[in-house]
């Protein structure tokens, strides 16, 4: 079930540009964390997680390297190739549907998990409102019906 980039609508487009930025904006901090967990890379000090119950941005970096940097890439590419993997399918929870949608629902629902849970060890700043709008963005456009037909389970594609 390949899609054709011509026959790509311009929802889907956007969905995928939406996560494609995200996943990129989450690759370089997070893979910056993990391989200086003092946070010294990115210039991000080790008070900003002092309430937190880490001790170094190690583990945040693991975790935003692969749920907010990977998985939205991974999620971006399956909605513009729409590949034929059967093991998705696993989780997918919405047979009817290729299972990029289901990743995509889920994308945005783990950033605005992310976000709620970072602002409850750190003050609130510009990049936790954006990210949070961004999310809230992600699950808007999935939800649309253009994007749901476009991921629908139709042979002709």
């Amino acid at each position: 079930m390949q899609g054709n980039a011509n026959s790509t609508p311009w929802l889907v487009k956007l969905l995928i540009f939406l996560h494609a930025f995200l996943g990129i904006s989450a690759l370089i901090p997070g893979a910056a964390f993990i391989i200086a967990p003092d946070g010294h890379l990115i210039q991000m000090p080790l008070g900003n997680i002092a309430n937190s119950p880490f001790i170094d941005f190690l583990i945040p970096g693991i975790l935003l390297f692969v749920f907010i940097g990977v998985y939205p890439s991974a999620v971006a590419y399956s909605l513009w190739r729409r590949p034929s993997w059967h093991w998705p399918d696993i989780l997918n929870p919405f047979k009817q549907l290729h299972w990029s949608w289901a990743g995509s629902l889920s994308a945005g629902l783990i950033l605005l998990i992310w976000i709620i849970s970072e602002v409850q060890f750190m003050e609130i700043g510009f990049l936790h409102i954006f990210y949070f709008g961004w999310g809230i963005l992600i699950l808007l456009v999935t939800l649309l019906p253009g994007v749901r037909e476009y991921c629908g389970r139709n042979p002709g594609r």
